[in-house]
């Protein structure tokens, strides 16, 4: 069994399998198998006795992420280890401890950390917008995970939101925390904090933690915070059993106070550290990471990549710059290459549109929705959060507890069907077909699940999704924001607005802030598989743009240099 556990792993991934005795450090650039290698250590480790399964903790940072772990784990045999959010663990061992350390139940937790914002400043009689608002709650979050007091932050330097000053947004920071204290209420970096504080001064409860998890394994260790690498510390103790797995290249999210630091210096601070470099990439072809490599070469950390032949027989295509006139006509270029692509026999769940910012969004979807394609916005309303997918979930646990032999497909199709799912999807755009994809994406869930999954395991999974917000894939072209992108992939992707203000965003100006906005666009990049597409238009709100000044670091080009054809809305070069 544990051989089987192996087999298929490359020789590197093979070695973060073999060594189960920490401290381990996994250097992992984009694509190169990262949680295969990591589940496949945990699986092997399990089977080999030298984890108990309930002894494990694995860690990550997003509900999405994490049912993702669970559910390779399940299929590796290890389905009994745990995989969490750091805030997940947090909140149960804090539910857990507090009613025989405090006594009583726990604070509730903070729903909406701008509306108590919104309360402070009535208190405190200013007038703040909804953005303001937004941009406070930030500020509370980046105060919290970076360890520092109300007062530490006002020395700190940070831009201030809106057109509050420093007096003004230090008293609504206090008077914030101030009114959730009033209201017995907790946030969700409380809860860390609350967490790493009960660990520090009762030592029955570090004990018993201790004891209950003896092994760590931490994914995506580049975005740890500071206090979350406290907490970290604190449930490890004095011992050293722990693998974490990360990629410099791919820190993004430093803004929310995620520092790269602690994966780079893992191995000093850990003495006699093993650390594993995965390189080989198995996603995107070798002009896609070529073009990857360019953009970081001698950035801190980074990695080589090196093409695997993810593409198979597809040929590799060079990544295209198209170059358009304004916003809108960048958009319709995308939309009509995108319907192109579709006719030529590219599916649309396949395709997605990769942007900085959520205002772009509008254009692409108008442009997108006059050619006839359907999309999916990530980031908007949430797939399990439709009212649709609610009813189909509810019918389909109603339905499973009659036991049936009938085939999972036949099960689950019957009670689609009578919600307005069938084989062949409707006409046109509108609600009906909205619907229909929705039962469409659970649909395919079907075709995922093992042969011998019953009507009810079926939507026992289905209901740990939905906890999870764990989505399936719908037949549509995705629209989603960098950021939101990361940790996913599709074979064609397109790279709107490489310009300057856009990418890099117009308050970039430190040489950190760029660097980050490099890192951001690596993420884009390495999302695609077999064919990517770039685009900046010259115009934007009757303002001329310049070209982003990445583009020149990745090699490409200006088109009227490179003898650029010229299009319907713009001009393309290949590199």
């Amino acid at each position: 069994m544990t051989q089987s556990l192996l087999a298929g792993l490359d020789d590197d991934q093979r070695v973060v399998a073999e060594t189960l005795r920490g401290p381990v450090c996994v250097l992992a650039g984009a694509g190169t198998g990262k949680t295969r290698a990591i589940t496949h250590r945990i699986a092997h480790g399990v089977a080999t006795g030298t984890y108990a399964a309930n002894r494990l903790l694995a860690l990550t940072f997003t509900n999405r992420a994490a049912a993702e772990l669970r559910g390779r784990l399940r299929q590796l045999g290890a389905g009994n280890v745990p995989a969490k959010t750091f805030h997940s663990a947090a909140l149960s061992q804090l539910g857990y401890f507090w009613p025989q350390v405090v006594g009583g139940d726990m604070p509730r937790l903070v729903e909406s950390k701008a509306r108590i914002l919104g309360h402070a400043a009535e208190r405190l009689k200013l007038g703040v917008d909804t953005a303001t608002l937004r941009d406070l709650a930030a500020e509370v979050e980046w105060r919290k995970v970076s360890g520092r007091s109300i007062e530490q932050y006002a020395g700190a330097g940070r831009p201030l939101p809106g057109r509050l000053d420093l007096e003004q947004a230090v008293a609504m920071l206090q008077t914030y925390e101030d009114l959730k204290d009033e209201r017995r209420q907790l946030d969700f970096e409380d809860v860390l904090l609350s967490c790493a504080g009960m660990l520090e001064q009762e030592p029955r409860v570090a004990l018993q933690v201790r004891e209950q998890y003896r092994f760590f394994v931490v994914d995506e260790y580049q975005d740890v915070s500071p206090l979350q690498q406290q907490l970290l510390d604190l449930w490890l103790g004095d011992r050293r059993e722990l693998c974490v797995v990360g990629d410099a290249s791919q820190t993004i999210f430093s803004f929310a106070g995620a520092s790269s630091t602690f994966l780079l210096g893992f191995g000093s601070r850990y003495d006699g550290a093993q650390v594993v470099r995965l390189e080989r990439n198995y996603r995107s072809s070798q002009p896609i990471v070529t073009t990857a490599n360019r953009l970081m070469r001698d950035r801190p950390g980074a990695l080589t990549l090196k093409a695997a032949g993810a593409a198979g027989d597809v040929p590799a295509v060079d990544p295209d710059l198209v170059r358009y006139q304004g916003d809108m006509a960048e958009a319709r270029g995308i939309a009509q290459s995108i319907l192109l692509r579709i006719e030529a026999g590219s599916r649309p769940e396949d395709i997605a549109v990769l942007y900085r910012v959520n205002a772009q969004a509008a254009v692409l979807e108008t442009a997108l929705s006059d050619v006839g394609v359907s999309y999916h916005v990530r980031g908007s309303t949430r797939f399990f959060d439709r009212p649709e997918v609610k009813r189909a979930i509810l019918a389909l646990r109603g339905a499973s507890v009659s036991v049936s032999d009938e085939p999972l497909f036949k099960s689950v199709s019957d009670v689609l069907r009578s919600l307005g799912w069938s084989q062949i999807p409707p006409d046109g755009q509108g609600a009906v077909r909205s619907t229909w994809e929705l039962l469409n994406a659970l649909m395919g869930l079907v075709d995922q699940a093992p042969p011998s999954t019953t009507f009810r395991q079926f939507t026992d999974e289905l209901l740990e999704r939905q906890a999870g917000q764990h989505e399936p894939t719908m037949q549509a072209v995705t629209l989603a924001t960098l950021h939101s992108a990361k940790g996913l992939e599709w074979d064609e992707v397109y790279l709107p607005g490489l310009s300057e203000g856009l990418i890099p965003i117009s308050y970039a100006r430190s040489f950190e802030q760029i660097d980050e906005e490099r890192r951001l666009l690596y993420v884009g990049i390495t999302r695609a598989r077999r064919r990517l597409t770039i685009t900046w238009s010259e115009e934007g709100q009757r303002r001329p743009r310049e070209r982003s000044r990445f583009l020149q670091e990745i090699g490409i080009r200006n088109p009227d240099a490179a003898g650029a054809r010229s299009p319907a809305a713009g001009r393309t070069a290949r590199r």
